[in-house]
């Protein structure tokens, strides 16, 4: 039973930092599998994969947002969104939890700079930040 107000958040890292998404624009998350690469593509564009017979795009997430870039591990997972009706997978090192927010725990982006682009806002539970990725944006 969730609190009037809540929403709920897919957490997962990059580096060192936690990133969140709406739980409505994820599918699923599955485990890093083999990427079939495409030449010519944008440089954050990792390749494809066929996820039970649906071919989808996936994108190196900590390459498309400038960040550094983690071997692949046991921990690394695609999470795979729709944004405006496109399947598409995004590469994260680590996904943590389903978390709760509530309105009153965002901060606008407006104070990060040029990098708030990609961010909808900064989630602030107890002493840790969830920045809020803004899909539109990142894809």
């Amino acid at each position: 039973m969730s609190v009037v107000g809540e929403e709920q958040l897919v957490v997962f890292k990059l580096g060192d930092q936690k990133y969140a998404l709406p739980i409505q624009e994820t599918q699923e998350i599955i485990r890093m599998t083999e990427v079939t690469r495409i030449p010519n593509a944008s440089y954050y564009l990792e390749g494809i994969i066929n996820l039970r017979g649906t071919i989808l795009p996936v994108i190196n997430l900590n390459r498309r947002l400038g960040l550094p870039e983690k071997e692949v591990d046991e921990e690394t997972r695609i999470v795979v969104v729709e944004n405006n009706g496109q399947q598409v997978g995004m590469i994260v090192d680590n996904v943590l939890e389903v978390g709760r927010y509530s309105e009153s725990e965002v901060e606008p982006p407006s104070s990060m700079g040029d990098s708030a682009d990609y961010l909808k806002g900064v989630v602030k539970k107890g002493d840790q930040l969830w920045l809020l990725l803004d899909l539109n944006n990142v894809l």
